[in-house]
């Protein structure tokens, strides 16, 4: 362990020295080989999913593994939801062209005939994913029939500018004039544009300026909707699942549902005025989407395509557009300053790690744990509603691996060899701060230890364990990480070595390997803040989950004597611990909280080393299994001054009169009547033993 006296060299960038030797011994061609091979992977890692300065422009080779990696962390990070009852797809399907007998263009009288008995309905707003661009003699009535709507509607809207592959200028010009004899209704145009950037629509259509709102946003504004964040949203779309999606392997037992509903438009067309108010019971107040629902006519391939293997037709990405906007999810864009702070970060980390002459055994955890990490960032993103489209998480993995294996490879090629005494202590299980003066000081390695009078800490969380079998392995460990997180702050803040953790007991100690002045102070209040911090636990607990069980409260042990301080162990395995008497008692004070009805409990040799004045003295008792009885003190910042010194007192003239100090315990008690541990006290007053201590059972 490092000297109190700070000769020790543990600094966080000595164990990298070694390396960076080495580095520098590699000749000048080799070390310019090394840079451009770092800025190439800087560059991969910022720019896997477009080449810089060409958005449209996908990256080689790396393009299709982040597109790849986005659907699949995209479509398991989705929200499973039931059928959405908000939205209606009114879909021409192949039977209703089989009907029609009328396959291109879609049936206008038909439409228009729905159109009239859906506005009866009473719908939100209804929408139209169809272009008239070409004239067909139903035209006049429809136009007729939009211009007398009573619910507004958006008509699908495109022009060559955005969508010249799917229009050309005569369908331009005949579009616009039907457009034209739409103004003064509450019919107008909404773009039906959708992104397929990559071969999949992953995200919203950019807004080109005078190009109308896009169709969802039309409705949205038509039924007095605040667009909020989507007024101008470009980000990803937040595709759902559906709660009762058909899957393959599942017998016929499984229900399939839709995430949307999807009535044919012949259902609303020569239909019989007396069920219009059974439709409207269902259908009223919804936005309704018109358009196309056929096997070979605007299918579009979405994020779940490339999972899924589902062509849903482009009116079901309206719909989920609509959704996302009227559940608010606009996802959290990544500023472009992020992606390129963490492409340096990843170059960096590689190129250290690299540095670091590990053998491969131990540095192999390291890289499953980056790789992880790398893994796992983007991942978590995506579950907390982050906009991870062009997060370039290949990149990183990519960039990482070619960063490191090109400082790696110029580290070997210069001839840098790893120190004996690495391969060997680095191996054992040794604490981190330890192992950094170990590094430094090969001779501290050596087992043994010395005499130190130390302040010792245990606490255990009452009824952990029976609790632990009543619920989840995966709940359990995230509780416990939790509660030990809490727990080591409050010792580390209070300047406390962590010895251990026993499942959910802590074990610490202040006095070594530096003693200060005030670690008796330090420990006492860390003892009583370690109680604080279960308390706090316990209400974290009940306020995330109410169905788990009680948490019990922390009981800690506090005690002041010598142990022997050192490195114990063998050649496979050390640790730096404490060992001895004074960590026995500890341990049974904390255990003795529970006959006792108290949460925290030290010795006297502690209470009177700490120089507070918060103790209260609790009495003599013989602990269990051991010899000599001990005087307990409890802290309690708020209990009268005037008690405190009764109760002193009492504890004092307990051999020589014990039933003097159980009146005046049971004087203290009648103004203090729900005080658990003054109850616990009197009772002990009265079945004490000829030394004036109560034995605990």
């Amino acid at each position: 362990m490092a000297d109190s006296d700070g000769k020790g060299r543990s600094g966080p960038g000595h164990i990298l020295k070694r390396g960076w030797r080495s580095i520098r011994e590699a000749g000048t061609l080799q070390l310019a080989g090394t840079v451009v091979m770092l800025v190439l992977a800087l560059l991969i890692a910022r720019f896997s999913w477009t080449v810089p300065f060409a958005d449209d422009v996908p990256t080689p080779l790396t393009n299709a593994a982040e597109r790849a990696f986005y659907d699949l962390r995209h479509y398991y990070a989705a929200d499973r939801v039931e059928q959405d009852d908000r939205i209606l797809m009114v879909v021409y399907n192949d039977q209703t062209l089989i009907n029609a007998q009328k396959r291109s263009p879609l049936d206008r009288g038909m439409l228009a005939e729905a159109l009239r008995n859906l506005d009866a309905l009473e719908p939100k707003a209804i929408g139209i994913d169809i272009l008239f661009d070409q004239p067909q003699a139903e035209d006049d009535e429809l136009i007729e029939t939009l211009r007398n709507m009573n619910t507004p509607v958006a008509v699908g809207y495109a022009n060559l500018q955005t969508n010249r592959e799917d229009i050309v200028y005569e369908q331009q010009v005949f579009l616009d004039e039907f457009m034209s004899r739409l103004e003064g209704s509450k019919a107008r145009p909404a773009s039906i544009r959708l992104d397929n950037s990559f071969g999949a629509t992953r995200v919203w259509p950019s807004i080109v300026p005078g190009l109308p709102p896009l169709l969802g946003r039309a409705m949205l504004e038509d039924a007095g909707e605040d667009l909020g964040p989507f007024d101008n949203y470009e980000g990803a779309i937040e595709y759902r699942r559906s709660l009762y999606e058909q899957q393959a392997d599942i017998g016929e037992a499984e229900v399939a549902e839709d995430l949307f509903e999807s009535a044919a438009i012949d259902l609303f067309v020569d239909l019989d005025p007396a069920i219009l108010p059974f439709l409207k019971e269902q259908y009223g107040g919804r936005y309704v989407l018109i358009g196309g629902d056929i096997v070979d006519y605007d299918r579009v391939e979405t994020t779940f395509t490339s999972i899924d293997g589902d062509v849903p037709p482009g009116l079901a990405v309206h719909a989920e557009l609509i959704a996302q906007m009227l559940d608010g999810n606009a996802m959290v864009p990544i500023p472009d300053w992020v992606k390129w702070a963490m492409a340096v970060l990843v170059v960096a980390v590689a190129a250290l790690v690299a540095l670091l002459e590990w053998p491969t055994r131990q540095r192999a955890p390291l890289l499953a744990l980056i790789f992880a990490v790398l893994l796992g960032i983007p991942v978590l993103l995506e579950v907390r509603d982050v906009d991870t489209y062009g997060l370039p998480a290949v990149g990183w993995l990519v960039g990482w691996v070619l960063a490191f294996t090109a400082v790696t490879t110029t580290a070997r090629a210069a001839g840098a060899k790893q120190r004996s005494f690495a391969q060997g202590a680095l191996g054992k299980y040794i604490p981190r701060d330890i192992a950094q003066a170990i590094i430094d000081r090969p001779e501290l390695l050596s087992l043994g230890g010395e005499k130190r009078a130390i302040y010792v800490l245990f606490s255990d969380l009452e009824g952990f364990t029976k609790m632990s079998h009543a619920i989840a392995p995966e709940m359990v460990a995230k509780l416990l990480n939790r509660y030990l997180e809490m727990l080591s702050t409050v010792v580390l803040d209070h300047g406390g070595v962590i010895d251990k953790f026993v499942g959910d007991a802590v074990v610490a100690f202040w006095g070594a390997p530096i003693a200060r002045e005030n670690d008796a102070e330090r420990a006492a209040k860390a003892g009583y803040a370690i109680w604080l911090a279960g308390e706090e636990f316990r209400r974290e607990v009940a306020e995330m989950d109410p169905s788990l069980p009680p948490i019990g409260k922390t009981r800690v042990g506090l005690h002041y004597g010598e142990a022997v301080i050192g490195n114990f162990g063998g050649d496979t395995r050390i640790q730096y611990t404490a060992l001895g008497d004074s960590m026995n008692t500890a341990a049974r004070l904390e255990a003795a909280n529970k006959p006792l009805q108290s949460s925290v409990m030290a010795s006297r040799e502690f209470a009177e080393q700490s120089g507070l004045d918060w103790w209260r003295a609790m009495g003599r008792v013989q602990l269990r299994g051991r010899a000599r009885p001990v005087d307990i003190c409890e802290p309690a910042p708020d209990f009268p001054a005037e008690d405190r010194a009764k109760l002193a007192e009492a504890s004092r003239i307990a051999a020589e009169d014990a039933d003097r100090a159980a009146a005046l315990v049971a004087d203290i008690l009648a103004r203090h009547p729900h005080d658990t541990a003054l109850q616990n006290l009197h009772h002990r007053m009265q079945n004490l033993d000829k030394g004036g201590a109560y034995v605990l059972g």
